[in-house]
């Protein structure tokens, strides 16, 4: 961050929240250089990091009557936007890696043959599997039902919640139990 200066950014702040475009401006021409760097350092790709920065800008225009001088400088909030939206892209899986189709079909391919070779013996493979059916049927529908939705269909708690029209906690609580009723199976 640069040295300290008279700049005001509350009142930049003020005058965006009014609609001064100029204000805006001027706080992206003081610090959009060091919040780049923010948000570089946050999502690690430059074309992320620029992106950050640009929908940053949009929500301080935008959410600029919500500054509130009595609770902080508004150089801090600034950042706290930034840094914010830059957590949040990392949250959200924004990170992509591009694969060309063929690179694709190598990969699947080798993760085929390894996970075939990791396999193991065809029959002990069977008998595990008919072994965690089993254990699987042993458990109360309503625990089966959120393991099989979590493990095989890919739900997070909340998607099960609602498909069993059930509290979220008891979801939670009903994987965890029925997984350690598996394991105690399984053994």
């Amino acid at each position: 961050m640069p040295a300290a200066d008279p700049f005001d950014y509350d009142a930049a702040l003020m005058a965006c929240a009014r609609g001064d475009r100029q204000a805006l401006q001027q706080l992206y021409q003081r610090e959009g250089r060091y919040l780049m760097g923010v948000a570089l350092r946050i999502v690690r790709q430059r074309q992320q990091a620029e992106d950050v920065l640009h929908d940053a800008f949009i929500s301080i225009w935008q959410r600029a009557e919500t500054f509130n001088p009595a609770r902080g400088e508004g150089r801090g909030w600034i950042y706290s936007v930034v840094r914010n939206a830059a957590l949040n892209m990392v949250r959200s899986g924004a990170r992509q890696v591009h694969v060309s189709e063929d690179a694709a079909e190598a990969i699947d391919d080798q993760a085929s043959l390894a996970a075939y070779a990791s396999a193991g013996d065809p029959f002990e493979l069977r008998a595990d599997l008919g072994k965690l059916e089993g254990c699987l049927g042993g458990l109360e529908p309503a625990r089966r039902d959120c393991i099989l939705y979590a493990y095989v269909e890919g739900c997070s708690h909340g998607e099960i919640a609602e498909r069993l029209n059930t509290p979220l906690g008891t979801v939670k609580s009903w994987i965890q139990r029925g997984m350690r009723a598996l394991r105690e199976c399984m053994a």
